[in-house]
């Protein structure tokens, strides 16, 4: 059967194995049961997947976020994905509220921007829209050949500042980078606030490396007659200072996501030296890997915030000062817009375009 553009098909919801419990909430709320798949690891540790009812002809929605096993997650996405292709699925629209490598977006010395790889195998798996929150850079919708839906996790956030967080009127949103200044400024915007900036690093050793990226040697340049190019001075980070007045205040750290949690635990320990009487941490994607609750529960810091677009049921169990707000709210109408062919603009008010 043909649909016109404008006409709703029927529609699958898929999960894979990555965060079940964040699929049942938005099949719940959206009045319909999880698809019948079934993802597994064979002997040899390939990825299978079985998807038991068709999907010809139907908008089929994949949810799959990164966790920790990120590599296995993005391979039963794009197998999941393929398998929709391959068996004439109308649509297949990836929500993926956490996108693995979305931190490696940038090019390094010697390396390769692994976003843009895993943006391009995304959209050739199968792929026709994606929905996401929270990018780690805005511009990584560009790297993709399909429409990107990039939801924000900040009205969440800021309802849990105001209902949780006692005389939050006394607090100040900081930035823990000069990078995260537009985040920080969105947030003290909307809730009235002043915000406070950390300046400067931690000191690492100096790195020595014979690699060859001095050569030509300069004696040979004079040599050779080529003229000796100007040097650029080093960049010189003074220790981590405050830029801004935290005494007395709430400070509350607001980020995209926390993974290492010790440059969190230092910018904290600065802003208690300075005054603060409290400190949060805000974050969209609570990665928190490797030892990070127990790095938590030894800090100061009083309390860590993330959202359940990754799981991390384990991470709470471990230190109690992790707290979850739950978002499939926004996910969940999302896609029922798409699914009806409505407009995504309402999820969007008030954003301006450096939110």
């Amino acid at each position: 059967m043909a649909f016109s553009p404008g006409q709703r098909c029927p529609m699958v919801l898929l999960a894979g194995n990555s965060h079940p419990e964040l699929a049942e909430l938005i099949a719940t709320r959206l009045g319909i049961r999880l698809g019948d798949i079934n993802v597994y690891h064979k002997t040899n540790r390939e990825t299978n997947a079985e998807i038991r009812e068709s999907v010809r002809g139907k908008d089929v929605f994949i949810l799959q976020t990164g966790t920790k096993d990120v590599n296995n997650d993005l391979m039963e996405l794009l197998i999941i994905s393929y398998a929709c292709k391959t068996s004439c699925a109308r649509n297949i629209i990836g929500v993926v509220p956490y996108i693995p490598y979305s931190k490696q977006c940038k090019m390094r010395k010697r390396g390769s921007v692994v976003c843009k790889l895993m943006a391009s195998m995304l959209s050739k798996s199968g792929l026709t829209h994606m929905i996401t929150m929270d990018l780690h850079q805005k511009e990584i919708q560009g790297f993709f050949d399909i429409p990107v839906e990039n939801l924000r996790a900040s009205p969440f956030l800021i309802d849990y500042i105001e209902k949780s967080i006692p005389d939050y009127r006394n607090s100040i949103i900081v930035a823990r980078n000069p990078n995260s200044v537009k985040r920080a400024t969105s947030y003290a915007e909307r809730l009235r606030l002043g915000i406070a900036v950390i300046h400067g690093e931690e000191k690492d050793e100096d790195e020595t490396c014979e690699d060859g990226r001095n050569s030509p040697p300069p004696h040979l340049m004079v040599n050779y007659g080529i003229e000796i190019l100007p040097a650029l001075l080093p960049k010189e980070k003074p220790p981590l200072n405050v830029v801004g007045d935290v005494g007395g205040r709430i400070a509350i750290i607001v980020d995209d996501m926390i993974d290492d949690v010790m440059s969190f635990v230092k910018v904290a320990e600065v802003l208690k030296d300075r005054g603060a009487y409290k400190v949060y941490v805000m974050a969209t994607h609570g990665l928190l890997s490797s030892d990070a609750p127990r790095q938590i529960e030894e800090s100061c810091i009083d309390e860590v915030v993330v959202t359940n677009t990754v799981p991390h049921e384990i991470q709470k169990m471990q230190c109690h000062k992790i707290k979850t707000v739950d978002i499939h709210i926004m996910l969940t109408e999302a896609i029922r817009r798409i699914q009806n062919n409505e407009s995504m603009s309402y999820l969007f008010r008030d954003i301006g375009i450096d939110d």
